[in-house]
């Protein structure tokens, strides 16, 4: 591994980002931080620094595949800042991110999905896979968020696992892109002093669907994603209209209620009383257990 690239990621995350968070509150880009009881202002779309950060750290890089995979997360990024902005319809969402992953087909992609090993050729499918897989990937990181800390640190967390099971370019990314996470982990960690927004969150789950594709562990990839897919399954059964119902709740304790209905984060809610950073935690050790699990699987 090169670490040049996420120590690079990480430094210019880590001084990016409350430069841009100044420039998000100035501008009166902020959110309220309603899982804490003063419920303070947070300035949001600080994910502008993850993709300026992840954008410089591979900028000399010589490769064609790297610098699509950029343009893709950079796409990515634009569709989270007009989501940020103007509150997409979810159609328009994937749509949109449908088209920003046709990139990736410049490519000359591998028409074959490696399943534990074993090479499966599904042909002239495999690119609409490729479109498919990227656009879940980043919903699905979306999806699973609204906590300090939650989205970056899985992603973080994925971004490890897969730099340790790829290879070349596709280990770069995941490198860089841990890098970039890292460096704005430390100023979006409980307690935040940034969002990342969606142009945050959708940028990191497009790059690791990319990975996924060009590392050819398009399977281990899903499975690092099965807390977002459980999420997104129990979200379904009401159809998205979470909001609508109702929200988490912070009691007196400082203690969460889970809101009424059923989500991978209100599970744990309804298990045991947690804080905040105690909710944030778990997810974090669950996201950890799979990260080690799909890399003794590759073994």
């Amino acid at each position: 591994m090169d670490a040049t690239i996420p120590f690079a990621g990480f430094l210019i995350s880590l001084f990016l980002t409350p430069y841009i968070a100044r420039l998000m509150k100035k501008a009166g880009i902020v959110g309220r931080d309603v899982h804490k009881p003063e419920k303070p202002e947070v300035p949001e779309m600080g994910g502008i620094a993850l993709l300026i950060s992840l954008a410089m750290s591979l900028g000399l890089s010589p490769s064609e595949v790297i610098s699509k995979a950029v343009l893709t997360a950079l796409l990515f990024g634009l569709t989270g800042i007009l989501d940020d902005l103007t509150v997409l319809k979810q159609s328009h969402k994937v749509l949109l991110c449908l088209i920003m992953s046709i990139p990736i087909l410049s490519l000359p992609l591998d028409h074959t999905l490696n399943l534990f090993g074993l090479a499966v050729d599904i042909g002239l499918a495999y690119p609409v896979f490729a479109i498919l897989f990227i656009t879940a990937s980043a919903n699905l990181v979306n999806m699973l968020a609204g906590f300090n800390g939650l989205e970056v640190g899985t992603s973080s967390i994925a971004l490890l696992s897969l730099a340790l099971i790829t290879k070349g370019d596709a280990q770069m990314l995941a490198l860089a892109g841990l890098g970039a996470s890292l460096g704005f982990l430390w100023w979006n960690r409980y307690p935040a002093k940034v969002f990342p927004g969606d142009v945050g969150t959708l940028s990191l789950g497009a790059l690791i669907g990319v990975i996924g594709i060009l590392g050819k562990v398009e399977v281990y990839a899903a499975i690092l994603l099965i807390p977002h897919a459980v999420d997104f399954l129990l979200k379904m059964r009401i159809r998205f209209r979470g909001k609508a119902m109702g929200r988490t709740e912070i009691l007196e304790d400082g203690t969460l209620k889970a809101p009424p209905y059923l989500s991978f984060l209100g599970l744990i809610m309804r298990a045991k009383r947690v804080k905040e950073w105690q909710l944030v935690s778990i997810v974090w050790l669950l996201e950890l257990a799979l990260g080690m699990f799909v890399f003794l699987l590759h073994l």
